[in-house]
């Protein structure tokens, strides 16, 4: 009987190494290709990024609230119906959800920055939108004018006078400075702090967005400096007092927070279901205004193949706009709201860069595997860095292989480059992952013009947007008609890569150990990787009847497959 057993978990793991080999992937996912590439031009998803770029962009504010309403107004273009008007067979159905916020909201209106005695303008909100500190107050209209003084530590917050004074830094935090401004006089804050990866000394005009905590008590402002700003200053510091006028508006009130939901009911199985999230919050074009825009364009594609015909869904496909990682996290908590459970969520951050004028690449940041722990290789974190995670913090899924794949078919396709990371966080795919929803992020790192105001509309590429939001919609129509057709392919390829992966590691960790690497700490990320395949396979269960006993032992035996395949140093 064990002989029987072994023998069958060889011929298995033989038989789904060739499968995957002769019939790929692309063999479930091509005839998806083919519906939605000529449907996906990039047009509606340039023109809203295009609308909603032109707004600075939180929670509540007016460029965050005509963002949702211009949604809105394309998904009923669409054919999605409001759910409160909708019936019982209207498979599109949409709602804006309304919520009181803990704080107003907050949008700039206009600011300068002057140099006493000098016709020049250091700084205007109409070239450098982000100049203004965000949750900064007003100051009178005829501004301020103080000498600037600056402060090279924190220890020379606690020995200067700074009564009357504006306090400038390069090397001192806002969050340090701003205790000087309320306890000790100062009229306000100019600050400077720009990451090397946005290549400041180049792009010498960029401001990175900054923000202070809301204090309704202690209203205060600060304005952030560009590169070129903060060396005109400093020059002019060194030839003695400066004096300089600041004149800023700005509007703080009561709102509400709106998050747009539109649903695609699946017709047999409407409880289960995928969800994309795209948050309308930041101020950039690419960030994140692309990721609304492409995500729109999916949702009035899928409704047109739909009516006419062309594609059903089985499952339930959601699509969420919102405030970033919050309304995620609360579509997830909030079940009494939604009628389907959560099966996958994708994230679409920075999704239509024009990758030759802000650099970097197109990513998908994988859940968290063992590269996560031990990156070498081909892999590698963006610059935006992760923190250590541990053998525990893993998430084994075929999800991460299975969007790989279909992207990188779409990448060979249009001569487009597609690359992974790392799980990294800080977008709405961790609220999924924190519910133990495979969840994954699409985004591009490095950006040199990440966060700052030169994150306009011209460094966008529809070409992009389109690429994305075609693999990211045939992911999707093939998870969510996935049947046992598709869970051979997926095992196929799960199976195949894992056996990629472990010859892979198996040389990078001699190649360690020749180094003078230690052994048992290679072995271990070898099993590490062993048990991160045999669970990604197990995952596949999640696609399969309950019923269905057949194919489940059939997982089963591909999961030991793999295990039984573990590399020994």
């Amino acid at each position: 009987m064990k002989s029987f057993h072994i023998l069958s978990i060889v011929f298995l793991f033989i038989s789904l190494n060739t499968f995957a080999q002769k019939a790929p992937l692309q063999k479930i996912t091509n005839p998806y290709f083919k519906l939605v590439r000529p449907e996906f031009k990039g047009d509606l998803a340039y023109e809203t990024v295009a609308f909603v770029e032109q707004y600075w962009r939180i929670a509540g504010n007016t460029g965050f609230n005509n963002t949702v309403h211009r949604i809105a107004e394309k998904l009923e273009a669409a054919g999605y119906v409001l759910e409160e008007k909708a019936k019982e067979t209207d498979r599109f159905t949409y709602r804006i959800e309304n919520r009181e916020m803990k704080q107003p909201t907050w949008e700039p209106v206009s600011g300068s920055l002057k140099l006493v005695g000098s016709d020049e303008t250091l700084l205007s909100s109409e070239t450098n939108r982000n100049m203004i500190y965000q949750y900064s107050s007003s100051t009178p209209d005829e501004g301020i004018t103080g000498e600037v003084i600056y402060i090279e530590s924190k220890e020379a917050l606690s020995s200067t006078d700074l009564k009357g004074k504006i306090l400038f830094s390069d090397k001192v935090s806002y969050r340090t400075l701003q205790s000087a401004i309320t306890e000790k006089g100062a009229l306000g804050a100019f600050t400077y702090d720009m990451p090397s990866y946005l290549q400041p000394e180049k792009n010498t005009t960029s401001i990175q967005f900054r923000g202070l905590r809301y204090n309704g008590q202690n209203p205060a402002w600060a304005i952030a400096l560009s590169y070129e700003a903060k060396e005109k200053l400093k020059a002019e510091l060194n030839k003695g007092k400066v004096k300089v006028q600041v004149k800023l508006e700005t509007e703080i009130y009561e709102s509400e927070e709106l998050t747009v939901v539109a649903n695609v009911k699946g017709s047999e199985m409407p409880l289960e279901s995928l969800v994309f999230s795209a948050h309308i919050q930041e101020p950039g074009a690419n960030d994140n205004a692309t990721g609304v825009g492409t995500q729109l364009e999916m949702a009035s594609i899928t409704a047109d193949l739909i009516q006419k015909g062309k594609l059903d869904l089985k499952r339930t496909l959601t699509f969420l706009w919102g405030d970033e990682i919050i309304s995620t996290r609360r579509y997830i908590q909030e079940k009494e709201r939604r009628e389907a459970e959560i099966n996958w969520g994708i994230s679409l951050d920075m999704v239509g860069e024009n990758t030759d004028i802000t650099g970097g690449t197109f990513l998908i940041e994988k859940m968290p595997d063992p590269s996560a722990i031990w990156t070498r290789g081909e892999d590698k974190h963006s610059e935006w860095g992760g923190a250590p995670m541990t053998v525990e913090q893993m998430k084994p899924h075929y999800l991460n292989d299975f969007i790989i794949t279909v992207f990188e078919a779409q990448g060979a396709y249009a001569d487009w480059v597609v690359k992974t990371n790392p799980f990294e966080g800080g977008s709405d795919h961790t609220p999924f992952l924190t519910a133990d929803i495979p969840g994954l992020l699409l985004w591009h790192f490095t950006d040199q013009f990440y966060h700052t105001d030169n994150d306009r509309l011209d460094k966008v590429s529809q070409k992009t947007m389109q690429n994305v939001g075609t693999a990211a919609l045939v992911s999707a129509y093939t998870l969510l008609n996935a049947d046992a057709k598709t869970v051979d392919h997926i095992m196929g390829l799960i199976t195949a890569k894992a056996q990629i992966r472990l010859l892979t590691e198996v040389q990078l960790s001699k190649k360690s150990i020749a180094e003078g690497g230690s052994k048992d700490e290679e072995q271990k990320i070898l099993d590490t990787w062993t048990d991160y395949y045999s669970n990604a396979m197990d995952s596949i269960k999640d696609l399969v009847p309950e019923n269905d006993e057949k194919t489940l032992r059939r997982i089963t035996l591909a999961k030991e497959a793999i295990k039984a395949q573990a590399p020994q140093l």
